[in-house]
């Protein structure tokens, strides 16, 4: 039995049910795996309410700038909808004509934060338009939160990071995949340490055993790291499962589970 605690889940992608099927499909051929849910909201909240999760984090990313108001505004939409269960992180785009207005239009949504996906959205995270997105981010004291690593580019792995969190250093960064899919050794190498560096620990457990898994969330720190699914991609049920049998202390597990990410996102309904 696990502990009656809330458990926020700071990664989830959700997509509108006309377009759901083929993104699913489409980030299944990216990463070469089975995906397990389908994308929508219902599913979601279906599966988050199995599993204890009390709040989801919800986004989607912008494939294209002609797509970033359309997303924002439909993440809104989900979190208007979700009666308090929900909160929304906005997309941006490095190539996008109106980065402030962007921003500004995100913020006038409640949006809490930007997701960015470099390798689906196609730059380096250090490219200097990101740069920009950053300096807003920072500006509007709302943080970031990165896809990080994937040995098979170097558009958004640890070497590149570094340099950005270091360059901005009055803006949370939020790494996800424990701050590199794929190159973890990597990751707890060159980013341990750097204060506004924090990390979310989903897509993570299925790579690696256990003890391994724990080892790096203490490495990196438990006061760093928030808890998240990477819904549709993995059963958010065991991913919960997984994260109580890794044996952290009580403390830990409220830091992890839910106390970070109401720091961060400003969850004032999460306690």
């Amino acid at each position: 039995m696990h502990p009656h605690i809330p458990i926020v889940d700071c990664h989830c992608h959700i997509y509108p049910e006309k377009v759901a099927a083929k993104a699913v499909a489409g980030i299944g051929a990216f990463y070469d795996i089975q995906m397990h849910g389908d994308g929508t909201k219902a599913t979601l909240q279906k599966e988050a309410s199995a599993a204890g999760i009390t709040h989801s984090m919800i986004f989607s990313v912008a494939t294209k700038p002609s797509q970033v108001a359309s997303i924002n505004e439909f993440i809104a939409g989900e979190v208007l909808g979700s009666g308090g269960t929900m909160t929304g992180l906005g997309t941006m785009h490095p190539l996008s004509e109106d980065m402030a207005g962007d921003m500004k239009h995100l913020l006038s949504l409640d949006l809490r934060g930007v997701k960015l996906h470099p390798d689906v959205q196609g730059f380096c995270i250090d490219d200097e338009r990101c740069q920009t997105i950053y300096a807003l981010c920072e500006q509007a004291g709302i943080p970031v939160l990165l896809h990080t690593g994937d040995r098979r580019y170097d558009m958004s792995n640890p070497n590149r990071l570094r340099p950005m969190v270091e360059k901005f250093p009055n803006l949370i960064f939020i790494g996800a995949h424990l701050g590199g899919y794929s190159v973890w050794e990597d990751a707890v190498a060159q980013l341990r340490g750097l204060p506004n560096l924090y990390y979310d620990c989903s897509s993570t457990f299925g790579f690696m055993t256990a003890e391994r898994a724990r080892e790096l969330i203490l490495t990196l720190g438990a006061d760093h790291v928030i808890f998240g699914t990477d819904y549709p991609m993995w059963v958010p049920k065991t991913e919960v499962d997984t994260f109580f049998s890794l044996g952290l202390s009580e403390e830990d597990n409220e830091k992890i589970l839910w106390r970070n990410a109401k720091r961060l996102f400003r969850l004032e309904s999460v306690e």
